[in-house]
C-alpha cells in the first residue's frame, strides 16, 4: 500500500523517495489530509518512538524531517484549500540571525496535523516583524524556535516587543540550545523539548488553549 511505503520512506530518511510517493498518492485521488496522516504523521510518530527508546540519533531524525518536508510541500496547498481548521491560530518562526528551518518546519506540520490554522513566518524574523504580525492575526499562540546559542538570545527582545502590544498571546519556545530554564528567564509561557511533545500538548488541552471567551 502506497500509504506504508510513504511511512517507510520517512522512517528511511529517502526525500526524493517520500516526494514521489506523495505526488503518486496524490494522482491516485488520496486526499492530503490521509496522506499526512496515514503517511508523513505516521513515519514521524514511529521515529519519535524510537527517539525516545533511543534506538535512532539525531541525524537519523533530521533525515526524515527534511523526508516529511520534501512530501509537506506538495501537500501543503491541498490541505489550506481542502481541509477545514477548527477554531484558533498559532503562528511560528524562527528568530533573526537564524536560518535553520527544520524544527519550526517540523512543528508546524505536527500543528497543521490537528487542523490547527498556522502562519509561518520562516526564517530570520525580527522581533518587529513577530509583533506585526501577532498584532494583525491575534493568534492564540506564537511560537517561537532558535537552533543556534548565538540567536536564543533574540527571544528575550521579541517577547518583550510581542507583549507590548499583545499580552494575552502564549509564547511556547525551543530550539536545540533552549532549555526550560532559558524559557523561564525570559518570561516565555510553555518550553517544549520536541515537537511531538508541542503535538502531544495542543490535542490534549485544545479547549483551554484556543476555545476561549473573549
Amino acid at each position: 500500500m502506497i500509504l506504508n511505503q510513504l511511512k517507510d520512506s520517512i522512517l528511511e530518511g529517502e526525500a526524493e523517495i517520500t516526494y514521489d510517493l506523495t505526488h503518486k498518492a496524490l494522482s491516485m485521488g488520496y486526499p492530503a489530509q490521509v496522506i499526512l496522516e496515514k503517511g508523513l504523521i505516521a513515519g514521524m510518530n514511529e521515529i519519535a518512538d524510537k527517539f525516545r527508546e533511543r534506538n535512532v540519533i539525531i541525524p537519523e531524525v533530521l533525515m526524515a524531517t527534511r523526508s516529511m518536508h520534501a512530501g509537506l510541500s506538495l501537500l501543503e496547498p491541498h490541505l489550506i484549500s481542502s481541509s477545514p481548521n477548527k477554531p484558533g491560530k498559532v503562528i511560528v518562526g524562527t528568530v533573526a540571525g537564524d536560518l535553520h528551518d527544520i524544527g519550526k518546519t517540523l512543528v508546524k506540520t505536527m500543528v497543521m496535523s490537528l487542523r490547527i490554522k498556522v502562519i509561518d513566518l520562516g526564517v530570520d524574523v525580527t522581533p518587529k516583524k513577530f509583533a506585526d504580525a501577532v498584532r494583525k492575526e491575534k493568534p492564540e499562540i506564537l511560537m517561537i524556535s532558535a537552533l543556534l546559542t548565538t540567536t536564543m538570545g533574540v527571544m528575550k527582545s521579541i517577547i518583550k516587543e510581542v507583549r507590548q502590544q499583545s499580552p494575552s498571546v502564549k509564547i511556547f519556545v525551543g530550539g536545540a540550545p533552549v532549555t526550560e530554564e532559558f524559557a523561564s528567564e525570559i518570561a516565555a509561557d510553555y518550553y517544549f523539548e520536541n515537537a511531538f511533545e508541542i503535538r502531544d500538548y495542543l490535542k490534549e488541552n485544545y479547549d483551554k488553549l484556543f476555545l476561549r471567551k473573549d
